[in-house]
């Protein structure tokens, strides 16, 4: 058995020239493979060909070459099974202001062909924590729980792939720990998520292996451990005794005063060794009230990998 839930080969896209703007090559030979059962982190900055995937992915996008496989079905030879097998949330908040969040569930599992005693809308609704405001119509829920209710729309076929395309981009503290939860569930359920998000701090916390897109190529692809383990960076915060008058200085030391009036300073541990620093640091007359070291994160290796966007 393919042990991919996604698995893709050569994808490019080129959408034709407009009337202002030249053809544009949006994904240039990608190759990428989600295993089953993973929660996978999809990077990239604005315009880097993200979206464009996604879209393939959900057939909303017609690729220009190349294969895309979800669940073992080939989406040239299977579309209908390959399209049922994967469940999208977008990021925009498109939904009928006039059908309330049971009908907007109801239709969309008659839109994948799901039988009406197979469908599960209270459960999805139970779920969202909207079960009591099945009956309200979509044009009275808040913001936050529209984005709820695309989850549960993403959800009614009991797809085994999910997407979620910044599910929490604009929404509150206690909405995006639900939201959270809820995809921690399914994954132990055994459904594959793939996540695409700008808070880079969540994608460290979530996910177990990260690709990150740029300029429509996957220029990083490993689990989070690997594509940590990459940078050599790291950072000593002192926190002086007394004001700092001169910062420290040393070869492969970039130092660095902070606005709290704390010492930063930036090395690689395999050219320069933290015993050297702090000499630097002595050296520089500072006397040390308290000190402690960072490792790189995963902004370090986005942002690193990502620079000549």
């Amino acid at each position: 058995m393919n042990t991919a839930a996604i698995e893709i080969r050569g994808l490019r896209k080129v959408y034709a020239a407009q009337k202002n703007s030249a053809a544009k090559e949006a994904l240039k030979g990608v190759d990428l493979s989600v295993p089953r059962g993973s929660v996978f982190g999809l990077l990239g900055p604005n315009g880097a060909g993200k979206s464009t995937m996604i879209n393939i992915l959900a057939g909303l996008v017609r690729k220009t070459s190349g294969a895309v496989s979800i669940w073992g079905f080939d989406q040239d030879e299977n579309p209908r099974q390959s399209r049922a097998a994967i469940g999208v949330m977008p990021q925009e908040l498109n939904l009928d202001p006039f059908f309330t969040p049971r009908g907007a569930l109801e239709v969309q599992a008659g839109l994948y062909g799901v039988p009406k005693h197979e469908r599960h809308s209270d459960e999805i609704l139970r779920m969202i924590g909207l079960q009591d405001k099945a009956e309200a119509y979509a044009r009275t829920l808040s913001g936050g729980m529209r984005r709820r209710l695309l989850l549960g729309k993403a959800l009614v076929h009991r797809p085994s792939v999910l997407v979620l395309d910044e599910p929490t981009a604009g929404v509150d503290i206690e909405l995006r720990q639900m939201l959270w939860e809820n995809i921690r569930k399914l994954n132990a359920q055994g459904m594959t998520i793939i996540l695409t998000t700008h808070y880079l701090e969540e994608a460290e916390e979530m996910c177990d292996e990260i690709a990150i897109i740029n300029q429509g190529q996957v220029v990083a692809r490993d689990s989070k451990s690997s594509l940590l383990g990459r940078l050599d960076a790291k950072a000593m915060v002192v926190q002086p005794a007394a004001p700092v008058t001169a910062l420290p200085q040393g070869e492969g030391i970039e130092a660095a005063l902070r606005d709290d009036g704390a010492v930063v300073l930036r090395y690689r541990s395999q050219v320069t060794s933290a015993e050297e620093v702090l000499a630097a640091v002595h050296a520089a007359g500072i006397s040390i009230r308290d000190v402690k070291t960072e490792e790189a994160d995963l902004e370090d290796v986005f942002l690193s990998l990502t620079k000549s966007a």
